[in-house]
């Protein structure tokens, strides 16, 4: 019987959370079977935020913010911002909706909307835009989602989210630590707290461990244990191309901690990036806005 949750606070446009997919990624391989991981769509850009006075000036100043967090993070980061992204509503609606077609078909969906900023450059803040990204999803029924993104019964699910994500536990109000971004609460503009993204809260029915920021896989793990759970050991890295096959999309810092073995397999396709490549599955590559939009190179 599982007893342990894991919330996951995030947002689709977050460049801090697209930096921890590697050790998200390895973690939720970790935990497999142990443990209900549930996504908190936390809206980093909500519709209430004024616009810039000066748009092209608040895109250099976010393109150069990202740069920075990359540089700790080593993610990819698209070669040109458009612009900073207007809202995280449509891509949280369609990112919520999706689960409701499996967990796989959720996981490649979010994969998509967070690649649409930090890797297309272009991020998901439209509906259009967000239904965009994800077409061509193995298994997606994109008329469902269109469909469901655009009812009122999602949009109370992430509402129900963004209200959670402003509930922080008291312990990530004040935090310390050597991370570049340790993950204190952050105050929002109408001045409410929300939880700094990503944070991970592990819950059993004996209590809770916040994990904030950005983290090794080690806090996570001492979080588990502390909780009772035992030991967790980081999953062994797959082949090369059982690797691709799993995961559809790998960045550098994702095959060196997914994978195991001569890099890359054969008929992985690269997407050059403004920070290192990312690498599709040729049946994701004939399908993802990345490699038809530009020459990639098949290796």
């Amino acid at each position: 019987m599982v007893t342990l949750e894991v919330v996951e606070y995030t947002d689709p446009l977050c460049p801090w959370a697209w930096g921890s997919e590697p050790v998200f990624r390895g973690l939720r391989a970790a935990l497999a079977g142990r443990a209900r991981w549930r996504r908190v769509y936390a809206v980093l850009f909500d519709d209430g935020d004024d616009p810039p006075p000066d748009p092209a000036a608040e895109t250099a100043w976010y393109a150069r913010h990202v740069a920075e967090i990359g540089a700790h993070t080593l993610a990819p980061r698209a070669r040109s911002l458009r612009r900073v992204a207007a809202s995280s509503w449509p891509s949280s609606l369609a990112a919520k909706a999706a689960e409701s077609q499996g967990r796989d078909v959720a996981e490649r969906v979010l994969r998509r909307l967070r690649e649409s900023a930090f890797v297309l450059g272009e991020p998901a803040d439209t509906p259009e835009l967000a239904l965009r990204c994800v077409r061509g999803v193995p298994g997606l029924d994109p008329v469902a989602l269109a469909r469901d993104a655009a009812s009122p019964k999602v949009r109370e699910r992430v509402l129900a989210d963004r209200a959670e994500a402003r509930r922080p536990v008291p312990e990530v109000l004040s935090v310390r630590g050597r991370s570049p971004h340790p993950g204190a609460a952050k105050e929002t503009a109408d001045g409410e707290l929300r939880y700094a993204l990503p944070t991970l809260l592990f819950r059993t029915a004996a209590g809770h461990r916040a994990v904030p920021g950005w983290r090794p896989f080690t806090a996570y793990a001492a979080a588990v244990e502390e909780l009772g759970q035992g030991p967790v050991e980081e999953a062994a890295p797959l082949g090369p191309a059982a690797a691709l096959e799993r995961y559809r999309s790998l960045t550098e810092p994702e095959r060196l901690v997914l994978a195991e073995g001569v890099w890359p397999p054969p008929g992985a396709v690269r997407v050059d990036t403004g920070q290192g490549p990312l690498w599709l599955h040729p049946d994701e590559a004939r399908r993802h806005p990345a490699a038809l939009s530009g020459p990639p190179s098949p290796r």
